[in-house]
C-alpha cells in the first residue's frame, strides 16, 4: 500500500491531491497484469470502465485510418494514466486504439471513483482538459479524433442538457402524508415545507399518488370541497419514477410523455429524492424541451403545424452540434407524440367524452420512436369490450373521433398512410377481444404476405389513453408466444433478408438511377437490422419497441455479444444521422419534400468508407438470421 501512495505521489495529475485522498485512492486500485502483447481498447468501440495507470512496461496508442494504418503513435510509460480524456469528452469510449505490450502492469481506478475526484478537485479535471487542448492543437489528432456523437456530453460541458445526469442536480426531500390523513393536514404539511407537492402513502413505505397545488385548486376549492375528506379522495396517480443515474434529458422526456409534473428520484430501489418539470426545464434555456414545452401550450392546429414546420431547423442544429442520432429521434418522437396528443384532447373536447376507454396507438417508425421526415400516419385505436347493445354507439364515436384527428393530423404536416393503415381506416379501429384476434390469426397464418404486411403492428405503443388495454394487449402476445412459432419466425427471418446491403461484387456502392442522381435508398439499407432486431426481440419475449432500446435487451439476455451490439447500434444510428441530415437539408435548404435517396457522390471519403462497412457489418448479420431461423445459408 505504502509503495502505491509513493507511486501516485509520483504521477500527474494524482500528485495534485491531498496525502489523505491519494490514500484513499490507493485502496481503490485494481492491479492487472499483461503476459503477451493485447489490444486492450478499440477507437470508438470499446467502453472505458474508467483509467489506467501504467506502474510497470508501456501503452501504445494510435489512431487507425482506412486503410487500417496506425497514425499519431504514442508510447506511455511508467506513471501515464490512459482513459480520462476518454472517460470526460467521450462518451467513456476509448478515443484511441491501445495495445498493452508484454509485461506491463496497470492500476485501474474505476469510473465513479474517477469523477468523485473530477467534481471535487478542480486542479485534477483541469490537467485533463489542458492534455486535450494540447492534442487538439496537432492538425493530424484533430482531424482523427471523432467529435463524440453527442458533444455536449461531456465533463467539460456538463452543465450541457445531454451529459448532466439526475444525481448531480439538486432535488428536494420527499414530503408524505397517509393516505387517510385530511385534506387540510396535507395542505397544512405542503405549506410548512414550502412545497407545490405532497406524496401519499399507504401507511408503510409504499408511495401510492400525489397532491399538487394545482390537485387542490381543482378537486377541492374549485368544486366547494371538504377539507376534512381523506387525501386519498383527490390525489393524483400514476406515480413516475426515473433512475439517478439517468441524464436530465431522459428526465424531462419521460414527464413529457407521461404529462406528469413530478418525478420520484430511485437509487437502489429506493426512493430519495423528487424534482419537478419547472426546476428542470428552468435550467435549459434554449433547449429543445422548452420547444416542446411550447407545443404542449399551442392553442390551434395553425400553431402546431408551425411548430411541426420548425423541426427540421432544431433537428439540424442538434447534430450539427454532434448530438448522437438516437437522441435527436427522441426528441423528433416526442414531439409528434406532443402534437397527436393535442389533437386527440382537442377532438374529444369538441366530441364529447368517449364512451369507453381506449388507447391511441402508433406503429411502424413513429411506434419504435424512430420517427424521420418522411413519414406518414400509422396508428390504431383499441377500445374496451362493451356490451352488446353498446357496441355500436363505441365504434360510431371512435370512427369519428380517428377520422377527424387523422384529417387535423395530416393539415400539420403528418400525411395520411397510403396503405391505409391509420384509426380512421374500420379495419384498424376496434375492441380489445377483436385485435386479439386480430394478432392470433397473424401469427398462426405466418404466411409471407401477412407477415410483411402486419409485422408493423408488433412496433405499436400507446400515445394516449387507458395503459391498462396495452399492457393486457402486450400480456396476451407474451402467452401467444409461448407456444411453437417456428412458421412465423421463419418468415419474420425471410423479412428481415428481402432487403440486400447495397454492395457490388467488388464491395461499392450498388445504386440506381434517380432523376439525374444515381442514389441508393438509406431507409430500405436501416431496415434488415430493424427486422433482424424486431424477430430476436419476439422470439426472445422482449417488448421493446424502439430498436436500439431491442438490441440492448437482446446483449442483455446474452443473445448478442457486446462487440456485435456495438457494431448494429452504431451503425444503425450512423444511417439514421445522415438520413436526418439529408432530409433536414432538403426541407430547409432545397425547400422540397424530403426522401431517403443519398447519392454518394455528395459524401465524403471517409463517410463512403464507413457505409461500405456498414454493409459488410448488415451483410454478416444476416448470415446469422439466415442460418438461426432459416437453417441454410442459401435462405
Amino acid at each position: 500500500m505504502i509503495n502505491r501512495v509513493e507511486f501516485l505521489k509520483r504521477s500527474e495529475p494524482f500528485n495534485l491531491l491531498p496525502d489523505e485522498v491519494i490514500m484513499e485512492v490507493a485502496e481503490q486500485l485494481q492491479e492487472i497484469r499483461y503476459s503477451k502483447d493485447t489490444v486492450i481498447y478499440q477507437q470508438e468501440i470499446s467502453k472505458m470502465r474508467g483509467v489506467d495507470i501504467i506502474a510497470e512496461g508501456e501503452y501504445e496508442s494510435f489512431f487507425y485510418d482506412s486503410t487500417q494504418t496506425k497514425r499519431q503513435i504514442e508510447i506511455h510509460g511508467p506513471g501515464y494514466c490512459y482513459g480520462g480524456i476518454s472517460v470526460l469528452l467521450n462518451r467513456k469510449q476509448s478515443i484511441r486504439t491501445v495495445i498493452a505490450k508484454k509485461g506491463t502492469t496497470v492500476y485501474f481506478l474505476h469510473r465513479r471513483y474517477f469523477r468523485s475526484l473530477i467534481k471535487a478537485y478542480e486542479d485534477f479535471f483541469q490537467y485533463f482538459t489542458s492534455e486535450f487542448g494540447r492534442h487538439m492543437l496537432n492538425d493530424e489528432f484533430a482531424h482523427f479524433f471523432k467529435r463524440p456523437a453527442t458533444f455536449e456530453e461531456s465533463y467539460v460541458a456538463s452543465e450541457q442538457l445531454y451529459s448532466r445526469k439526475i444525481d448531480s442536480i439538486e432535488y428536494r426531500d420527499i414530503i408524505s402524508c397517509h393516505a387517510d390523513a385530511p385534506i387540510y393536514e396535507a395542505a397544512r404539511k405542503m405549506a410548512a415545507n414550502k412545497t407545490s407537492c405532497i406524496f401519499i402513502n399507504d401507511g408503510g413505505n409504499k408511495i401510492i399518488g400525489y397532491v399538487t397545488d394545482i390537485t387542490l385548486r381543482d378537486n377541492v376549492t374549485a368544486k366547494a370541497g371538504n377539507a376534512n375528506d381523506p387525501v386519498k379522495n383527490i390525489m393524483d396517480n400514476p406515480i413516475v419514477s426515473i433512475d439517478s443515474d439517468a441524464y436530465v434529458y431522459e428526465a424531462i422526456l419521460m414527464m413529457f410523455r407521461t404529462k406528469t409534473r413530478y418525478l420520484l428520484i430511485k437509487q437502489d430501489g429506493d426512493f430519495v429524492g423528487f424534482i419537478s418539470r419547472s426546476k428542470l426545464l428552468s435550467d435549459q434555456a434554449q433547449s429543445p424541451m422548452v420547444f416542446i414545452q411550447s407545443v404542449k401550450l399551442a392553442l390551434s392546429v395553425n400553431e402546431l403545424k408551425r411548430k411541426w414546420e420548425s423541426v427540421p431547423q432544431m433537428v439540424t442544429q442538434l447534430l450539427g452540434r454532434g448530438v448522437n442520432a438516437e437522441i435527436v429521434n427522441q426528441v423528433i418522437t416526442t414531439v409528434a407524440d406532443t402534437i397527436a396528443q393535442k389533437v386527440i384532447e382537442s377532438v374529444i373536447e369538441e366530441l364529447g367524452a368517449p364512451p369507453a376507454k381506449f388507447v391511441f396507438m402508433v406503429l411502424g417508425s413513429e411506434g419504435r420512436k424512430e420517427q424521420t421526415f418522411k413519414t406518414d400516419q400509422d396508428n390504431a385505436i383499441i377500445y374496451e369490450d362493451k356490451a352488446n347493445e353498446h357496441r355500436e354507439e363505441v365504434r360510431e364515436y371512435f370512427l369519428e373521433f380517428a377520422r377527424i384527428v387523422s384529417d387535423k393530423l395530416n393539415f400539420i404536416g403528418f400525411v395520411y398512410c397510403e396503405g391505409g393503415f391509420m384509426a380512421q381506416n374500420p379495419e384498424w379501429t376496434h375492441s380489445l377481444s377483436y385485435w386479439k384476434r386480430n394478432y392470433m390469426s397473424w401469427m398462426a397464418e405466418s404466411v409471407p404476405e401477412s407477415v410483411i404486411k402486419f409485422s408493423t403492428f408488433f412496433d405499436c405503443r400507446s400515445i394516449y389513453g387507458d395503459e391498462s388495454i396495452m399492457t393486457e394487449l402486450k400480456e396476451f402476445l407474451d402467452e401467444e408466444l409461448k407456444k411453437p412459432m417456428e412458421k412465423l419466425f421463419f418468415h419474420m427471418a425471410k423479412n428481415a433478408l428481402q432487403y440486400e446491403p447495397p454492395l457490388t461484387f467488388f464491395k461499392n456502392i450498388k445504386t440506381f438511377t434517380k432523376g439525374s442522381q444515381e442514389v441508393f435508398d438509406i431507409k430500405r439499407t436501416m431496415t434488415p437490422i430493424v427486422d433482424l432486431a424486431r424477430v430476436y426481440a419476439l422470439k426472445n419475449h422482449i417488448f421493446e419497441v424502439n430498436t436500439g432500446e431491442r438490441l440492448k435487451a437482446l446483449k442483455a439476455k446474452g443473445v448478442f455479444t457486446e462487440t456485435a451490439y456495438l457494431e448494429l447500434i452504431q451503425s444503425y444510428y450512423y444511417l439514421m444521422g445522415m438520413r436526418l441530415r439529408k432530409q433536414s437539408a432538403q426541407i430547409m435548404h432545397d425547400k422540397t419534400a424530403p426522401d431517403n435517396y443519398i447519392d454518394p457522390d455528395t459524401l465524403t471519403k471517409i463517410e463512403r468508407v464507413t457505409l461500405k462497412e456498414i454493409f459488410k457489418t448488415i451483410e454478416g448479420f444476416q448470415t446469422k438470421i439466415r442460418m438461426e431461423f432459416t437453417g441454410s445459408l442459401l435462405g
